[in-house]
């Protein structure tokens, strides 16, 4: 089982920050809706779904990121996204915004056009004014 940060978060926490990962911004793409998972997946996206317990399977990414260094992190979200956006906000908000800090979610919101997000690289691309808005290096 991946450990949830949150069960280490405190002032003996050691901070791995380096220069290439307090310049990167890493892109969550969490809006699938994970159609062969069927009753797991009525009710949520594929990554709010429940994994060994407390986990849920957007956790796995989300600690890679942090166990990595990188503390700028983007979720780009679409199929019901309630309970993962409730998800991310009770379980990964300990960021420091003082140090640049961040989960923010991004939620659809039909930028170009009136449908939705067509694979992942529509929906980075839809989501670039956002990224280049972080001016990240990598």
């Amino acid at each position: 089982m991946v450990p949830h940060i949150e069960d280490h978060v405190g002032p003996h926490m050691v901070r791995n920050i380096s220069k290439l990962t307090a310049n990167t911004v890493a892109l969550v793409l969490a809006g699938g809706r994970g159609s062969r998972l069927k009753a797991l997946t009525d009710w949520r996206a594929k990554p709010a779904v429940p994994f060994g317990g407390k986990f849920r399977i957007i956790d796995f990414p989300m600690s890679n990121c942090i166990n990595s260094g990188i503390r700028r992190i983007s979720v780009i979200t679409q199929y019901k996204s309630h309970s993962l956006q409730r998800h991310l906000q009770r379980g990964w908000s300990f960021m420091s915004g003082q140090f640049g800090e961040f989960v923010e979610v991004l939620p659809a919101q039909q930028r170009m056009g009136e449908g939705w997000y067509v694979g992942t690289a529509d929906a980075v691309y839809q989501n670039l004014d956002i990224i280049r808005h972080y001016d990240p290096e990598y």
